[in-house]
């Protein structure tokens, strides 16, 4: 196994760190007085300054100095939050993203960004906006009030990493360095700790330094440079008497008029994490969810053996393996759960900007950021929704000026929830927009050819024609939508993770899109049946109750489609007759009741053989508009079941009612 590379984890911090940054940000435009947003912006930015340096990234260390040397005016209160100063903050987190992804390559844009952040804080203190703020390296272009509004003071600093910052990769020269951007200093480092060199490890930091620097920043300045390793190090910041800055060392600790000792702090840097949390490479997680899946393969074959078999021992030692094997799926699986506010938290950004370009008033609204789901599904769901929320403003919302003809406030709002509902997650974009115009969605369909101009549809059915290729009602192209590509790559997307699309609307009451998910695209457990000679697996979590099939519908030819479950009345499919089984009728056939939301289908099934942990396979190319399994799963004796797609069987039930209750109407007329 190969560890992985500091640049990689510098990578996966600075992610986090600028989705902070850009969280902040956005809070701020709606909280302009909230000091604690703009501290939290500021330790984003300190941390990603002194990470970059540390790991190579010199042209990110540089920007971003100039960038927090500017949010620190506005931390110290001498610079007001603007809408103007979001925006090019807002730019100035992208241009740091740009710069760690594609070194070399867009370090020139980073100077307009500049200018334009000089011009808006210059502008706020009532100056030119020619003036400058002070540049990396200590250049300073024009006198800052932010710097000279603390006394010229003396501070002794002494601290001492922890034993693995070097490991963790903290470089105490970068330290020393930034103090002494911050004024005149004298260094000295103890070597009293460090061992003989046949005890010596490499990896552990002995030294202990303390630095006397005169600096007109105040104390906040000299913590804000050990924001990025304070946690677990030994750290204690005092003043010093400005006689006693040349004294003897020996004489100086008698002058200190206060002395303050840190205690280890939660920075929100990576050391922060370390106690908690550990890193781990996405692709060892799906290399240990495949193990995992032949294990449980493995452990069912093992089952398969005991069950046929009269050893005592091998029975035991099966039900042990099924035990440890169950709770090592269940482990796996729960560390793949993702929350889904990880992926809610994006499209702030992506709302934000589009209310600006369309010049329309938005609230977005998230519920359910707790929800979680498999990380490999949460990482597919990116693009959809972007672009369903961009539809959702686009085409979904209306100006500000025909919402308030309409009688609705003149700020629209967007919401997007998570809430588990069964074995699924059904995710929801809803707007209060116009609605979907079905007139215009019906005359487009039938231009394309898509329905006969005296056909009857049902607007559910109608509607899922926007997911067709190439469908668009829209009026004209722009730089965001028009040209019919979109839709029917959400609904591929959705297909492929084993979900479905819920499309509905209300004419001027707006739209709302449900996207219906798979908890997780790995093991489940399932109902092993037969029919016929074939064995099937159904998802347990979808399986509400066995019931027999009653005397009088066990014929095939009885014309009952339909059982009486406690007074309401459940559609059934016959899997025999869906399937073409050609064995016999059996007798005493099951109905295992399934479903799919608030929908509910009958499967007639042969044989209910049990439970069992089902390892999900994906069917080949060939197979994939089989719409009627989801997957495969290989058996213990190794043969192999298919799974059945709940979803799909409950929609072809209830459509299969309705094609009996106007056959019924039919026959009545």
């Amino acid at each position: 196994m190969t560890a992985m590379d500091p640049r990689d984890v510098f990578h996966q911090e600075a992610r986090e760190l600028l989705d902070q940054l850009e969280e902040a940000l956005l809070d701020l435009g709606n909280s302009s007085d909230d000091r604690d947003l703009v501290d939290c912006a500021f330790r984003a930015l300190h941390t990603i300054k002194g990470s970059g340096a540390m790991f190579g990234f010199d042209e990110v260390a540089g920007f971003v100095h100039e960038f927090e040397t500017a949010f620190d005016r506005v931390r110290k209160g001498s610079v007001a939050i603007s809408p103007p100063l979001v925006q090019v903050a807002l730019a100035a987190k992208d241009h740091i993203a740009r710069l760690i992804a594609e070194p070399g390559r867009h370090v020139a844009d980073g100077e307009a960004i500049l200018k334009r952040l000089r011009a808006i804080v210059s502008n706020d203190e009532g100056s030119d906006p020619g003036d400058t703020f002070p540049l990396a390296g200590g250049r300073v272009a024009a006198a800052d009030p932010s710097l000279v509004q603390t006394p010229v003071q003396t501070w002794r600093v002494k601290f001492r990493l922890a034993e693995n910052a070097l490991v963790l990769g903290a470089n105490p020269l970068l330290l020393l360095d930034e103090l002494r951007e911050l004024g005149p200093c004298e260094v000295r480092v103890k070597t009293d700790a460090v061992p003989p060199l046949e005890s010596t490890d490499p990896e552990v930091c002995y030294l202990d330094w303390e630095v006397v620097v005169t600096t007109n920043r105040d104390r906040q300045a000299i913590d804000d440079v050990f924001i990025f390793i304070a946690d677990g190090m030994e750290l204690s910041i005092e003043t010093v008497a400005a006689d006693a800055a040349d004294a003897p060392a020996a004489d100086k600790a008698a002058t200190a008029k206060v002395i303050e000792i840190d205690k280890p702090r939660d920075s929100g840097g990576a050391g922060a994490k370390g106690g908690t949390s550990v890193r781990v490479a996405a692709e060892r997680l799906d290399e240990l969810m495949d193990r995992v899946g032949e294990l449980v393969i493995a452990q069912a074959r093992l089952s398969q053996l005991a069950v046929a078999s009269d050893d005592a021992n091998l029975k035991s030692v099966a039900e042990e393996m099924e035990r440890l094997a169950s709770g090592l799926r269940d482990t796996t699986m729960g560390i793949r759960m993702v929350p889904i506010g990880s992926l809610f938290g994006r499209f702030r950004r992506l709302v934000h900007d589009l209310s600006r370009d369309l010049d329309k008033e938005v609230d977005f609204v998230t519920a359910g950021e707790e929800t979680e789901l498999d990380k490999t599904v949460i990482e597919r769901l990116a693009d959809p929704l972007v672009h369903l929320i961009r539809n959702s403003i686009d085409h979904g919302l209306e100006v500000p000026s025909r919402r308030i003809a309409a009688g609705k406030a003149a700020r629209g709002q967007v919401r997007l929830s998570a809430v588990h509902t069964g074995s699924e997650v059904a995710i929801s974009i809803v707007d209060d927009g116009a609605g979907l115009n079905a007139d215009r969605i019906r005359a487009k369909a039938e231009e394309a050819g898509l329905i006969a101009p005296d056909a009857k549809i049902a607007d559910h059915d109608l509607f899922q024609m926007v997911f067709h290729p190439g469908f668009s009602t829209a009026k004209e192209i722009t730089a965001l939508s028009g040209r019919g590509v979109g839709m029917d790559v959400v609904k591929r997307t959705i297909e492929g993770l084993r979900g479905r699309i819920d499309l509905g609307s209300r004419p001027g009451g707006g739209t709302t899109v449900t996207l219906r998910l798979p908890l997780t695209l790995a093991i489940i457990e399932g109902m092993l049946v037969r029919v016929g000679r074939g064995r099937y697996s159904i998802p347990l979590s979808a399986v509400e109750e066995c019931v027999e099939l009653p005397r009088d519908a066990e014929a095939a030819n009885s014309g009952r489609n339909f059982l009486n479950i406690r007074g309401h009345l459940v559609p059934f499919l016959r899997l025999r007759e869906l399937f073409k089984t050609k064995a016999a009728i059996e007798p005493h056939q099951k109905v295992v009741i399934v479903s799919a939301g608030e929908s509910r289908v009958g499967l007639v099934v042969d044989q209910v053989i049990g439970n069992s942990q089902t390892v999900i396979k994906s069917l080949s190319k060939l197979h994939a508009d089989v719409e009627t399994f989801s997957g495969a799963t290989i058996l213990g004796d190794g043969t192999v079941a298919l799974i059945l797609d709940v979803a799909h069987l409950v929609n072809f039930g209830q459509e299969f009612e309705n094609r009996l209750r106007d056959e019924r109407i039919g026959r009545a007329a």
